[in-house]
């Protein structure tokens, strides 16, 4: 682990998982903080966040992936102020030219043509219905939402052209969406996903410092479900040695808030991630840094990190075994050993615009 070129103040950083801005990994030259040689006080005030926006040609992504469930995919934001520091989608804000430490959190992209993008792309006669995964970058129900509303408005699309969609998040947020969210289950048309790391606040404050806390989103679950909308409890990412001791709790807990099915991923450390998450390990947890490193290099052929195809969400080896069987077991037990009912796809009808030819049958 090399030392960050451009550290950041914890006192500046406050209410931030991450205390670095160092250049991504594209850039040319590297930039560091010195001191300008006057003996006079620096003052800086505590990071505040920034959102800029960008009009996007496309929203729809398509995933080649081999190991995912989707091929699809849509994100209304770059960039994500929940700041959870072990986000496997930091190092994309290195493509902007921008820090995937600090500025991943701070310096944040809003897509507010993105609804009306959607639905040009839906209308198009070479388009062929599959389901839309949200969430799976940054998260659609980040505080930026409340203002915004761009996921909601894509939702209303996505609705009236009764098309499938898949959601992960961890924001209470989604609660405000419960009515197109129902109207979209009750026709097979939506599932939820929550992601639940841990069930210790001050661990999840630490790590996730502006995402709800698990109690809130346990209660999410419960609001979801109670509105008929299938809910899938995340326990993702496990951590080895901090929150995987957690494991069959954090599915307990699903189970009784309604959750129908859970799901559980690895740490993982891709790019720039890798440094961030063990400088804020050595800060938080420094007695179980090592113990914690060790577990993942085991399971990554004594990398910190693999991206090989079918193992970079599960690692291989003897302590990924057990967790995976250590899953396997509490979900069995739970009832929760089961995939989520597919999402239709048979009822996708782009919706008549004003001047349209309508069909007389």
């Amino acid at each position: 682990m090399k030392p960050p070129s451009r550290p950041v103040d914890p006192e500046r950083a406050r209410g931030r998982a991450a205390t670095s801005r160092d250049c991504g990994r594209y850039e040319r030259l590297r930039r560091e903080d010195a001191h300008d040689g006057w003996d006079l006080p620096e003052e800086g005030g505590v990071f505040r966040t920034e959102v800029s926006e960008e009009v996007p040609r496309k929203v729809i992504t398509y995933v080649r992936s081999p190991d995912l469930p989707f091929d699809r995919s849509l994100n209304p934001y770059r960039g994500c102020e929940h700041g959870c520091i072990y986000c496997f989608a930091r190092p994309t804000h290195a493509w902007l030219g921008l820090s995937p430490g600090l500025d991943f959190e701070t310096r944040l992209v809003a897509r507010p043509a993105a609804p009306e993008v959607l639905a040009r792309e839906l209308r198009s006669r070479r388009y062929q219905v599959a389901p839309l995964a949200i969430g799976t970058n940054t998260d659609p129900y980040q505080p930026v939402e409340r203002d915004r509303g761009i996921m909601r408005a894509c939702l209303e699309v996505l609705r009236d052209f009764r098309h499938p969609v898949a959601i992960v998040t961890k924001g209470a947020l989604i609660e405000r969406d419960i009515d197109i969210l129902s109207e979209m289950a009750a026709q097979g048309l939506a599932r939820v996903g929550i992601s639940v790391t841990t069930l210790d606040p001050v661990l999840s404050r630490r790590m996730e410092p502006r995402a709800p806390g698990p109690q809130r989103r346990l209660q999410v679950i419960r609001r979801l479900t109670e509105a008929d909308i299938p809910v899938r409890i995340m326990a993702s990412p496990m951590i080895p040695a901090l929150t995987d001791p957690e494991l069959e709790s954090i599915l307990e807990a699903g189970a009784e808030a309604g959750a129908d099915a859970a799901s559980w991923i690895m740490l993982r450390l891709p790019l720039e991630v890798a440094d961030l998450w063990q400088d804020w390990l050595h800060q938080h947890y420094p007695d179980r840094a090592g113990r914690i490193m060790g577990h993942l290099r085991d399971m990554h052929g004594g990398e910190v990190y693999s991206s090989k195809w079918f193992s970079r969400m599960r690692g291989e080896g003897p302590y990924a075994d057990l967790v995976a069987a250590r899953f396997r077991r509490a979900a069995r037990a739970l009832g929760l050993d089961r995939d989520q009912p597919a999402l239709r796809c048979d009822l996708f009808a782009p919706p008549a615009r004003m001047g349209d030819q309508l069909s007389l049958f």
